[in-house]
């Protein structure tokens, strides 16, 4: 009887020992899984991170983008702001000019009258200096190409000494400043 307990005793260690393992492995595993768990997590957190730091360097850089823009704009604006600071008084100023170019255009026939004239060509003169240095200018009108930039037609006649589209007459002076038309040339074209 001895004998038959002992390889039943052995095979029940065996089984034990086994079952020992198995549990083990059971809770090495379980372990496994838990601390696999918190590492994913991290993971999905990082990644989370990352994608959330990306947005808000592009959020930062397109703002610098912005911002840049917006400096180069104000610096544009002023200069523009300074060339044509004068602006509005030549507009003013360009009844006077004609007024002037129609009163010089009279033929004097007494002394006084010369001598009233020479005084307005005077005044007209120094005007017209002052009026250039701050950039205005006339515009060519007479025996130019019509251009509806700067020449505004008000007549049209046929001529057959000139090309067609060609400026005939120039009923009222153009001027512009720095580039920009202020007042176009009102003229006759040639059909």
């Amino acid at each position: 009887m001895s004998k038959e307990n002992e390889p039943l005793k052995a095979e029940e260690a065996v089984n034990s020992t086994d079952v020992e393992t198995e549990a083990e492995t059971v809770e090495a595993e379980t372990e496994t899984t838990e601390e696999q768990q918190p590492a994913e997590e991290t993971k999905d957190e990082a990644a989370a991170l990352r994608e959330e730091l990306e947005a808000e360097q592009n959020k930062y850089l397109r703002l610098l983008a912005d911002y840049d823009n917006y400096k180069r704009r104000v610096v544009k604006d002023r200069q523009e702001a300074e060339k044509f600071r004068s602006q509005s008084l030549l507009s003013d100023l360009l009844p006077v000019l004609d007024n002037f170019e129609r009163a010089l255009s009279v033929e004097a026939k007494s002394d006084e009258a010369v001598s009233l004239l020479k005084g307005l060509e005077m005044v007209r003169s120094t005007l017209l200096e002052a009026v250039k240095r701050e950039g205005l200018e006339e515009i060519k009108a007479v025996g130019e190409a019509f251009d509806p930039h700067i020449h505004q037609a008000v007549m049209q006649e046929k001529d057959e000494n000139a090309e067609p589209g060609t400026v005939l007459q120039e009923l009222q002076k153009g001027y512009s400043l720095k580039g920009r038309v202020l007042r176009p040339a009102m003229v006759k074209v040639n059909e």
